[in-house]
């Protein structure tokens, strides 16, 4: 077994560099393939989106697995770089696996797996093209996630952002238009402020390549700082609209809340790319060694990040439709992220990066559970013995509120077991509630109780420290409020004729999606390590830098001799 492994490590090391490539090939092929396919063979284009999502998956684990083992590369943390076009950096398109990236692949790819199967169950039917789009939406999710450079960053943001658009408007209907306008303004905005600022960047330095940018924002004049300050803050300003961030997030309820149950899955990662791109940007070009820029803009990620907190969580207490839960809920995520990260210590990082793939996993879930759930109160499961028109609260003559606790047949229902379905939706929401919530014992409790440590280990908290520990716990307590109350709505408060349809396709995803949940609790000792250990390399860009500029370009096979 130990020497299996060890040759599928070696077969690693020798495929790495290509197969960084892979998870952007991968669903642009995928999805190129399903464009030649006619709209009424949606049961093979639902067949290679499984196949395309477990390959992806796969893939997006081998390089997690490679950045992570200590006898690759040069050592422990194994930096690869991919030199698109075999033109060496900065003037070449260069792809970068690193910790950070790679683990932000892993976690697109759960999620896009399980909301690729939720969707064959009917959303997929809904409307056109609903797996190519999806397709594309992962190609820009990855590309954006592993490119080393800015104008690629633009480029992959808009493939995401052009399949977004069409998987919001997926199912049509007056609220998903109306949301899907505002969605697709504040997009385009942010889009125009992200060319201007990258314009900026170029027009001082020179250079668009990440780590390129880092050393040359070092090394700029003192004239030219305060054009690179200007053309950063403008930079922001699009990244943090794209993460849903105070008072750009206007747009992110009313679209999240709309989309069909799959698409607010995977629409669950757009706002942690924007947090993404914060955190990488803001660790390699402002580093502590920018000389005069070091930390450019620290005090307003922080105040950005905890007012966003503050807002989603009195959005929360404030609302008791189960898809504004979930869409406030992400606004709760992003704020205590971007929080986090400007508070600027390596410790409230670990912690946040293992709270970002816990708090990512239990909204995707939550998600898809909420689409089960409303379809089940509406009536639309299949009752084995009434109709919803049957209810003890309806009718000419209503019942005495003594008989509610009676079937149609008056036969009591305290004692009886609870049916599977309603089993399933009560247990799972309840696992959803624990995890936004952050109670113990699982994985958001971990995560949450990880980034106050690191609060109260920093020598001088500081007063955006205190706020942010005060609002971090308010808000998993307003959180829990909300939750219960809207589980004591949907589960006890009123009695229901029928019992919840679930079909395979819809269970097994939500299953994952918690159960990968649970896991990343029982495996919290090694992804935490992985958590710090990323925390770590962020605070010091030169291994990045390094190893982008130590790339070097692939030798040309030898010419045969000409005779």
């Amino acid at each position: 077994m130990t020497d299996a492994i060890r040759l599928l490590d070696r077969l690693l090391e020798l495929s790495m560099p290509h197969l960084i490539a892979a998870p952007i090939l991968l669903p642009m092929l995928t999805a190129a393939l399903m464009l030649m396919l006619e709209e009424r063979q949606r049961r093979t284009k639902a067949t290679l989106t499984v196949i395309s999502g477990v390959l992806g998956l796969l893939v997006a684990l081998a390089l997690l697995r490679w950045v992570n083992a200590p006898e690759t590369g040069d050592g422990p943390g194994s930096i690869g770089v991919y030199l698109a076009g075999n033109w060496m950096a900065p003037f070449g398109i260069v792809l970068v696996a690193d910790r950070l990236s790679s683990m932000m692949v892993a976690l697109t790819g759960v999620i896009a797996f399980a909301a690729s199967i939720y969707s064959t169950s009917r959303w997929d039917r809904a409307g056109v093209h609903f797996h190519p789009m999806l397709q594309l939406q992962l190609m820009g999710l990855n590309g954006a996630f592993l490119t080393g450079d800015l104008f690629n960053l633009f480029v992959f943001f808009e493939v995401m952002l052009a399949a977004s658009y069409g998987l919001l408007l997926h199912g049509s209907g007056r609220l998903r238009v109306q949301a899907g306008l505002h969605y697709i303004a504040i997009n385009l905005a942010a889009s125009f402020l992200f060319l201007i600022g990258a314009a900026m960047l170029y027009g001082v330095t020179g250079t668009l390549n990440m780590a390129d940018l880092g050393v040359r924002i070092a090394a700029l004049d003192p004239a030219d700082r305060g054009l690179v300050h200007a053309a950063a803050a403008i930079l922001a300003t699009a990244f943090f609209a794209k993460a849903g961030a105070w008072p750009l997030n206007f747009w992110l309820v009313p679209a999240y809340s709309a989309a069909v149950a799959p698409v607010g899955a995977v629409f669950a990662l757009l706002t942690k790319l924007g947090v993404y791109t914060v955190l990488r940007l803001w660790t390699v070009l402002f580093a502590p060694d920018a000389s005069a820029s070091a930390q450019f803009g620290q005090t307003a990620i922080v105040a950005i990040g905890i007012a966003t907190l503050f807002v989603g969580a009195l959005g929360i207490l404030g609302t008791q439709r189960l898809a504004l839960l979930a869409a406030y809920s992400v606004l709760v995520s992003a704020g205590t992220l971007l929080a986090a990260i400007g508070l600027g210590r390596s410790a409230i990082w670990a912690g946040a990066l293992y709270y970002l793939i816990s708090s990512t996993l239990a909204v995707s879930a939550f998600f898809l559970l909420i689409d089960m759930i409303e379809r089940w109160r509406n009536g639309s499961s299949v009752a084995p013995h009434a109709a919803a028109d049957d209810s003890p609260f309806l009718g000419e003559d209503l019942r005495l509120m003594s008989d509610v606790n009676l079937d149609d047949d008056a036969q009591a229902l305290y004692g009886r077991a609870i049916p599977a379905g309603v089993a399933f939706l009560g247990i799972a929401f309840i696992v959803c509630t624990l995890l936004l919530a952050g109670l113990p014992p699982l994985s958001g409790f971990v995560g949450k109780f990880a980034m106050l440590a690191g609060l109260l280990q920093a020598r001088e908290l500081g007063n955006a420290g205190v706020a942010f520990m005060a609002l971090l716990i308010v808000a998993g307590f307003l959180t829990l409020v909300a939750l219960c109350r809207a589980g004591i709505r949907h589960f006890w408060n009123q009695p229901h004729a029928n019992l919840p349809s679930l079909p395979a396709l819809e269970v097994i995803p939500v299953a994952v999606l918690l159960a990968a949940s649970i896991g990343v609790t029982v495996g919290a000792g090694p992804i935490m390590q992985h958590a710090q250990a990323t925390a770590d390399a962020l605070r010091s860009s030169l291994v990045y830098r390094h190893a982008v500029a130590d790339a070097r370009q692939v030798p040309p096979p030898p010419k045969e001799n000409a005779r």
